[in-house]
């Protein structure tokens, strides 16, 4: 399958760290991404502050916005008038500049989004299902695109700009930790997706690691300070990361990095584990279902459990425990400012995970190591599906963040 390891297409920008934007005209597609970047990040913008952040000069910058406008990309706001001078319009993405969709592929469900210009989910189809299977995930694509196209209205349809699609890689290993039947999952060796849905999806797919994915989206639709350099967890059915370093995101060699589930933790028994089988949904949900209730709640979209208290205390623990020793292995390789935790859970149940996993990291030996901070992350329990939708946004209309800031 194809991965998805350059979202801009662009001129890396340690080329020329001290140049952010050029006058030159070549370097219009590069200047429009840069100024769609930064009104993405930093929200509405008049074009002397775009100028003074990117050095860009007033001209240029008055060109690129022109173009952009007329192209349905920005959109005017009420003007801000000073004490002197013109009054300044500030600039904001326009919702119905263009459209994408995220299609996320798990162990229990499949789920497609149409989001907007701005990130927001126009709408959304779910399937849920014992196990992924390759027909059944391409049966329900085929008829939530055109099912989802149509929710637009008709002038707007042709501004799709691509599919992006999140899935764990290799899911024929996860067999015996999801009760599928092998032979149904190895169906997966031999199919590549990515070409399938291509086959009739009439736009730009692309593939993505599912965790990866969900760590994109923070980078692109989260809110809040984002630190250069941070680890980010997804606790979904299985629990997997992201690896972001100098504002980007990693993928590494094989399109995998990230892969934190692998990593060896102390289990509950003191023997080591792998963290999936210690950090994921997986073990809740057989708490659950051993405790005499239905763990079908947990799948619910939005999230919202309604859990034995003894139970839930039980688990929060265990993963908190789990993710601090894997994030003290990490940092030991990596130094990381920040550690982000995410997932598909309620986001009171994110909170306490949150400062549970604080709590355990504080009680272990970090000598020569300066700990992380644990923090909560921003985007929630869509965020493998807004990933994968991110991917086609930023292949086409975005840039390498670290490129928007001129050097002081």
């Amino acid at each position: 399958m194809k991965e998805v390891q350059d979202i801009t297409g662009e001129r890396p920008a340690s080329e020329d760290p001290g140049l952010r934007g050029s006058n030159q005209s070549g370097m219009r597609a590069y200047n429009e991404r840069l100024v769609l970047s930064l009104v993405r990040q930093q929200g509405a913008l008049a074009k002397t502050d775009i100028a003074r952040i990117t050095g860009l000069s007033a001209q240029t910058v008055s060109v690129i916005m022109r173009a952009l406008e007329a192209e349905g990309l920005l959109q005017r706001g009420a003007p801000i008038r000073g004490k002197i001078g013109q009054p300044s319009i500030p600039m904001s993405l326009a919702a119905d500049g263009a459209f994408f969709f995220g299609l996320k592929i798990g162990r229990r469900s499949v789920d497609l989004i149409l989001i907007d210009f701005r990130g927001t989910v126009v709408d959304q189809r779910r399937r849920t299902y014992r196990y992924p299977t390759p027909e059944a995930v391409v049966r329900f694509v085929e008829t939530a695109i055109p099912d989802l196209t149509q929710t637009l209205a008709p002038a707007l349809r042709t501004r799709i700009g691509g599919l992006g699609i999140s899935m764990p890689f290799q899911l024929w290993n996860w067999a015996q930790f999801i009760g599928a039947p092998q032979a149904e999952m190895d169906a997966w060796r031999n199919r590549d997706i990515q070409s399938e849905i291509a086959a009739f999806c009439d736009m730009p797919v692309y593939v993505q690691n599912d965790a990866t994915a969900a760590c994109g989206a923070e980078l692109v639709f989260g809110t809040g300070e984002r630190p250069k350099d941070f680890l980010y967890f997804y606790i979904g059915y299985f629990v997997g990361g992201g690896v972001v370093l100098n504002g980007q995101l990693f993928t590494g060699r094989t399109g995998n990095a990230g892969a934190l589930g692998s990593m060896p933790v102390p289990g509950p028994d003191g023997k080591m584990h792998q963290l999936i089988n210690v950090a994921s949904m997986a073990s809740l949900e057989a708490y659950v279902i051993a405790a005499g209730d239905s763990a079908d709640q947990l799948w619910e979209t939005p999230p919202d459990w309604h859990v034995n208290p003894l139970v839930l205390s039980r688990w929060l623990s265990e993963v908190a425990e789990g993710l601090a020793h894997a994030t003290l292995a990490a940092a030991a390789v990596i130094d990381f400012s920040a550690v982000l935790i995410d997932g598909w859970m309620p986001a009171a149940v994110r909170a306490t995970l949150t400062t549970r996993t604080r709590a355990a990291l504080a009680r272990l030996d970090t000598a020569g190591i300066e700990p992380p901070q644990i923090r909560e992350g921003t985007v929630g329990d869509q965020a493998r599906s807004l990933g994968a939708a991110s991917v086609p946004l930023s292949q086409r209309y975005l840039i390498d963040q670290n490129a928007m800031l001129k050097d002081a």
